[in-house]
Order: structure tokens, then sequence, then C-alpha cells
């Protein structure tokens, strides 16, 4: 691991203090784990952002999904 200096405002600083005694971790893993969930989330906003480009560029065809449709009904009684 390796060790950084991070420069928090003293209200930020305080809440962070107090998130950590509350999940019972030390400061530098809560931080190290709000970090891991931010970029995850980011991850994931950005390729929900380049799926979302792609069907704008190339939307569905609604001739596809019909030949689907037609397998994946259920039969008739």
């Amino acid at each position: 691991m390796e060790t950084i200096q991070v420069v928090l405002d003293s209200k930020l600083l305080r809440a962070t203090d107090r998130a950590a005694r509350r999940a019972r971790v030390n400061r530098s893993a809560l931080v190290r784990k709000a970090l891991r969930e931010h970029l995850e989330r980011t991850r994931m906003r950005e390729m929900e952002e380049r799926e979302r480009r792609g069907y704008e560029q190339w939307p569905d065809d609604p001739a596809d999904a019909d030949a689907w449709e037609k397998v994946a009904a259920w039969p008739e009684r």
C-alpha cells in the first residue's frame, strides 16, 4: 500500500472521523472504501453512457424483436 497526503477542510475531517467511528474502521479504511465505491459508480456511469450513445447511434430494429418474440411466447393452452 502507498501512503498519500490528502487535504480536507475541518468540517469534512470531523464528518469523516465520525463516520469511521460509526463504521468501526480507521479513517484510512473509510476513505479507501469511499474512493473504491466512487470509482465503481463512475465506471458504471461511463459504461451506461457508452451504451446509451451506442443505442442512439444504432437503434434497435423492431423487426429483430419480432423474431425473438415468436420464439419466447408461451404456447396457448
